[in-house]
């Protein structure tokens, strides 16, 4: 890939959406969700980056289905890429995941839970690729900063540049069940990180811990509204894991939205950036 592509992902002047499974599947869903998303991306000013996860390492239960693991995930991720032709995103829980993950991803991406680790941080950024860092949800928009000095950190370490950085919103706990978005705070992160600011539209309706056996519930119906709302208050990006049989799928599925009614959403959402921007 070459370095003008790298330096295009989470651009700072126009919308774009980062959107995919919650975790990889086989090579059908994957593909299918992927080709969908390549026919979408001519419709949102700054493209869309895929997005799947090869871990999904902070399961609710022990017994919950995780992944394929790094090298057999990463390798379903180069097919996509190889067979869509969009940049590719995905999350490290381990600092020793980054280099091998850099090899063949665009945007590595740092969970909210780990938003704090430094040295997950630093190696993310010393491998000189575009890092997005998802806001705890217990952090408030100014405690992002830190973060992404550390991203930051870790490139010169190395002797990089840092690649093309970004935070995402995706709610701050309320009680001990549901997430709130403050849209106040895509202008405050901007503003304090001096990157784009994302909103996670879907783990923003996710319900830890309320799903049937103590997995995590989520009310998709609020997805559309808290992304329209989004835009109009200031996000830049936007993250939206999709898949096309949510109820079945292994992991998040109440919080996704069905892959057939991406397209709506995102041409509504591409309107009000439109109006916003003008």
């Amino acid at each position: 890939m070459s370095d003008d592509r790298m330096t295009s992902q989470l651009p700072a002047d126009r919308l774009f959406l980062i959107a995919g499974p919650c975790q990889l599947e086989d090579d059908a869903l994957n593909l299918r969700v992927g080709e969908t998303l390549a026919r979408l991306a001519e419709q949102v000013p700054g493209g869309i980056i895929y997005k799947a996860s090869f871990d999904k390492a902070n399961r609710s239960n022990v017994d919950g289905v995780r992944g394929p693991g790094l090298q057999e995930g990463l390798a379903a991720l180069d097919r996509v890429r190889v067979a869509t032709g969009l940049p590719i995103l995905t999350d490290v829980h381990e600092a020793s995941q980054c280099a091998a993950a850099g090899q063949v991803v665009d945007v590595l991406q740092i969970p909210a839970f780990l938003c704090r680790q430094t040295d997950l941080l630093l190696a993310a950024g010393a491998t000189g690729k575009a890092v997005n860092v998802k806001k705890g949800q217990w952090m408030h928009p100014e405690g992002m900063r830190g973060a992404i000095r550390k991203v930051e950190a870790g490139a010169v370490l190395a002797g990089r540049e840092a690649g093309a950085l970004a935070v995402t919103e995706r709610g701050t706990f309320f009680g001990y069940g549901d997430l709130v978005v403050d849209m106040r705070s895509f202008a405050r992160m901007r503003e304090a990180c001096g990157v784009p600011a994302i909103f996670d539209a879907t783990h923003s309706v996710q319900r830890p811990g309320q799903g049937a056996g103590g997995t995590s519930g989520g009310a998709r119906e609020f997805i559309p509204s808290l992304t329209l709302a989004a835009i109009a208050s200031g996000a830049q990006g936007l993250f939206l894991e999709t898949h096309p049989d949510p109820d079945r799928a292994p992991s998040d599925g109440p919080n996704m939205i069905p892959l057939h009614e991406l397209g709506d959403l995102v041409a509504r959402a591409v309107d009000i950036w439109d109006r916003v921007t003008r």
